[in-house]
């Protein structure tokens, strides 16, 4: 189920939609410069441990690893971006988009429990 192609594509627009609330957020709360540095740079950093921190093998991506971390710390990786990602939408008062990030993340999870259980288990 976590490799169905429909849950795969949530999973894609999920991490577009949280590299895009990182955005906004460094957008709403720099000034100047700093805007423009952490509306492009939290979303570069975040793209960037996601690509290169994976599970050798893991189905639901290329099988490829940068450098591979064991599958607990892939999940929390995933789990911290997505909470980050929320949470930065609620701060900058998106309270309907969090509420609804929030809830498409943990349906997003509960329907793809088969790779869960894999990443727990490697």
């Amino acid at each position: 189920m976590g490799s169905h192609p429909i849950n795969l594509a949530v999973r894609f627009v999920l991490e577009l939609s949280a590299l895009a609330a990182l955005g906004v957020w460094g957008w709403q709360r720099g000034d100047g410069w700093s805007a423009i540095a952490l509306a492009v740079g939290l979303p570069v950093l975040a793209a960037v441990l996601w690509g290169t921190f994976a599970v050798a093998g893991d189905p639901s991506r290329s099988g490829s690893a940068p450098i591979a971390v064991p599958g607990i710390a892939r999940l929390a990786l995933e789990l911290a971006m997505f909470a980050l990602a929320t949470w930065a939408l609620y701060d900058v008062g998106a309270y309907w988009l969090s509420l609804a990030m929030g809830a498409v993340v943990l349906v997003h999870y509960l329907t793809s429990y088969d790779r869960v259980v894999w990443l727990l288990r490697h």
